[in-house]
């Protein structure tokens, strides 16, 4: 086995494994509280992003970790520290770009698309939770800092991006052909929550659009149940990651419960899945950030 076909099924399988876990109760790998853990730094005060970041979150929840600063056995004693022994690290992955695929499927593009683009070249390697290590320098390594976002302000942010949406009795969905987003009234959701994180979800579809990323798997959403599968994944990835910069909450959704067959089986099918949507889903994330602010007209606020 080479070792790009074993990072792949190594995290692969933790992704699986908590999918299992939660597929009862709904609860994915990319549903989280918000707190700092789901912003993972590394000691040096680097963001992990993309695939890493939710591996990191899958474990941090799966082992009850409290802290969001993660480094290798190495970073960890040049800081004072000691990993305790019988302590288990969590793999995660360094991109190396190349100038072109070598043939062997063994690169994910950088977008998630993989056409013509820029491609890189996956190399894994271990690191362990602040939570698993004794004796380090508090002065020297910040834990990352809880961000606090009120509900009506995260409304303005995703209402800025640009995105037309309209409210009223509708099921809450995407229309790529009119590039608006349909969402129900405040009223009918459970909590703020609900409604902020299906807000996201819809948004992140919209940033697929052939205007902003042309995400393929968007604009072939309706021929084929594993194009929307793999479509669903990213854009919950997305908008997991969006809450998550926002210090939000990202709660289940039942109504994606039919899903979670379609995601077990993509994922045991195709073991670089969870990689091509978790750079994609950062590739959306990104996109809001830089957008937020630059809506031209003012949108109707939910009631």
């Amino acid at each position: 086995m080479t070792e790009r076909h074993d990072i792949y099924n190594t995290v692969t399988a933790q992704i699986i494994a908590a999918i299992e876990a939660g597929a009862g109760a709904w609860k994915m790998a990319w549903h989280h509280s918000g707190t700092p853990v789901m912003r993972p730094t590394s000691a040096a005060g680097r963001r992990y992003s993309g695939i890493n970041r939710l591996v990191l979150w899958a474990t941090a929840d799966a082992r009850g970790y409290a802290s969001g600063t993660w480094a290798t056995y190495q970073q960890w004693k040049q800081h004072g520290g000691q990993v305790r022994k019988g302590e288990s690290g969590t793999h995660v992955i360094l991109w190396k770009k190349i100038d072109r695929a070598d043939g062997d499927g063994g690169e994910v593009a950088a977008d998630g698309e993989g056409q013509g683009r820029a491609r890189f070249f996956a190399r894994g390697f271990v690191v362990f939770n602040r939570d698993q290590v004794e004796g380090v320098d508090g002065q020297e390594i910040k834990e990352v800092e809880p961000v606090t976002t009120e509900i009506a302000e995260a409304l303005r942010f995703l209402e800025s991006v640009g995105i037309p949406v309209e409210y009223g009795l509708y099921d809450a969905h995407y229309r790529a052909d009119l590039d608006r987003v349909y969402l129900p009234n405040r009223s009918a959701f459970d909590s703020d929550l609900d409604f902020i994180g299906t807000f996201a979800h819809e948004v992140c579809h919209g940033v697929g659009h052939s205007s902003r990323l042309a995400r393929e798997t968007l604009r072939d959403y309706h021929k084929d149940r594993a194009i929307r599968a793999r479509e669903e994944i990213l854009v919950e990835l997305a908008a997991s990651f969006l809450m998550a910069d926002l210090g939000l909450a990202y709660t289940p959704r039942p109504d994606h419960a039919a899903y979670c067959a379609s995601w077990l089986s993509l994922l045991k099918h195709d073991p670089k899945a969870i990689f091509t949507a978790a750079a994609g889903a950062q590739a959306a994330a990104d996109w809001i950030h830089a957008h937020a602010g630059t809506a031209t007209a003012p949108l109707a606020l939910a009631a």
